[in-house]
Order: structure tokens, then sequence, then C-alpha cells
């Protein structure tokens, strides 16, 4: 006696089967998508390639690279904190000026003023071109024609700050179209 069974292909039997199959494949797929690099531009406009990220990291001096290696970490580290106006610590959140004293208070026992524009007032030395600052100099910017935010140079063109409301503190770069910009100058505290 002679059974004959029967064997279907997937693409041949019911349609649930076929789903089973292909479902696995699909989402795979979709999370693939999902998992690629954002678009940080226009398509087909690039971005120019900045010439700070090229250059060799700087210290503010030799007797100062280890201190100037502690405000470094530590402004990255607070990246994802919340902003808060007038925030000065992790737990409570950091506004621009808050965060920038928390960092120099914390890693270089330096106390700043309150302020942006009070902080721009201290003595050090001023630097004018964006290609000369060292890892932990400060980073002032002007909107409005006054000087009202600070950042942390972190070296390879890139700055750690807190922008603006409803947001957190963020590495961003120095020479992307906004903040080249408004760019003021930097301010070396470390010697």
């Amino acid at each position: 006696m002679h059974q004959s069974a029967s064997r279907q292909s997937p693409s041949q039997g019911q349609p649930g089967q076929l789903l089973r199959l292909l479902l696995p494949a699909t989402m795979g797929c979709l999370l693939a998508a999902c998992a690629g690099q954002p678009a940080r531009h226009a398509p087909g406009a690039p971005p120019a390639p900045s010439s700070l990220t090229r250059l060799p990291p700087r210290a503010p001096s030799a007797a100062s690279t280890g201190t100037a290696n502690d405000i470094l970490f530590r402004a990255i580290g607070l990246v994802g904190t919340p902003y808060r106006w007038g925030g000065n610590t992790p737990d409570s959140g950091f506004d621009c000026s808050g965060l920038v004293d928390y960092i120099y208070r914390t890693e270089a026992a330096i106390k700043l003023p309150r302020t942006s524009r009070a902080m721009a007032a201290v003595d050090g030395e001023k630097i004018r071109r964006m290609a000369q600052l060292a890892s932990g100099d400060l980073v002032f910017f002007t909107i409005g024609g006054s000087i009202s935010h600070v950042g942390v140079y972190v070296g390879k063109g890139r700055f750690v700050h807190a922008p603006d409301s409803g947001g957190t503190v963020r590495l961003d770069d120095l020479d992307g179209p906004y903040w080249r910009s408004h760019f003021a100058y930097g301010k070396r505290l470390l010697n």
C-alpha cells in the first residue's frame, strides 16, 4: 500500500506559512534601515569637512595638561544632562554659565562669575582664532551684539555647552554654520 504524501512549497501552501517565513526577513531589513546614520545635511550637498578636526589635540601648556584633561573628561561626561535656566549642578540641570562654572570649580578649583558676559571679562588670554584653541579653553558667542553664550572647548573642533531650554548639555561642532557665525573668541584660563 502506497500512500502519497504531498509536500508543498511555502509559496504553494497556506498564506500564513508564507507570512511566517517572510516576517523575520522583513523585520530584519526594517531594523537594519533604522540603524543607519541619520542624514545631517541635505541630500546632494555634503558639508565641507572641518579644518579643525584635522588639527592635533592641544593642551594650554605642559604644566596644565592634567587639569585640561580633567576639564575635558568632566565636560564630556555631562553631555545629556538636562538644560535648566539658572541650573548649576548635574542634579538640578545646567544653563550655559552654570555648566562652565561647575566644570571649572570641580576640576580646576576656579570659581567663575555667574553669567557668560561676566565670564568673558575674567582675566585670561584671549584666543581670536578657532585653530589656536586648546582643550579646556572657554568659547564665547555673541548673540544680539553682546556675549550671551559660553561653552568649553574639548578639542578637534568640538565644544560642550548647554544651549537652550528644553534641551540637554551637548557636544557640537564649533565651526558649524550657526556657531561659526556667532563665535566671538576663546579665553584661556589654564596656564
